[in-house]
């Protein structure tokens, strides 16, 4: 067995300023694909930690680099792309520009169990998974339902009508006087 040729291990194979230029690229192009695009197929994670994932499993092939062999051209990749996931989530954090700009407001699909059909189709959402979402969550009709909401994460969230009996207040025990 011949010995590690530690070298070429460590080496630089490309240039690292374009491994840095490369996976910022690939970075915000799928960013913008999974903030405009996918929210809905997301799941409860957010558009930036799937884009982590993904990105850095990538990262371990040479799809973004060029090519490189080395360990140390690996690192740059993945350190530039974890880079770039937190200084977004800092953003997102500390400036409510950036948080507009890169987190997507909840959508509105039902108002005061109406269903919102632009929202629905701009999302390709069909009634089937939209009652199936509902269901999930307890709700059997639509007339229950002061708003759901499509989520940042692709979640359904819903706000029921109060249903309290009447001279009830919300939470109460004992009628209102």
């Amino acid at each position: 067995m011949p010995p590690i040729d530690w070298e070429s291990v460590f080496h630089f194979s490309v240039h690292p300023v374009e491994m840095i230029v490369r996976g910022t690229a690939i970075y915000w192009f799928i960013f913008l694909i999974f903030r405009f695009l996918l929210r809905r197929d997301i799941g409860a994670i957010a558009v930036t930690d799937v884009m982590l994932l993904v990105l850095i499993a990538d990262a371990a092939s040479n799809g973004m680099s060029g090519n490189y062999d080395s360990v140390t051209d690996g690192c740059v990749l993945v350190a530039t792309i974890a880079g770039w996931n937190y200084a977004l989530n800092w953003m997102s954090f500390h400036f409510s520009v950036a948080r507009r700009l890169l987190q997507p407001p909840p959508l509105a699909l039902v108002r005061n169990g109406k269903v919102q059909r632009r929202a629905m189709r701009q999302e390709l959402i069909t009634m089937e998974e939209l009652k199936y979402k509902l269901r999930e969550q307890g709700v059997e009709n639509l007339d229950e339902i002061r708003i759901a909401y499509l989520e940042e994460d692709g979640e359904i969230s819903v706000l029921q009508h109060d249903r309290s009996p009447p001279g009830r207040s919300p939470g109460s025990r004992t009628p209102v006087p």
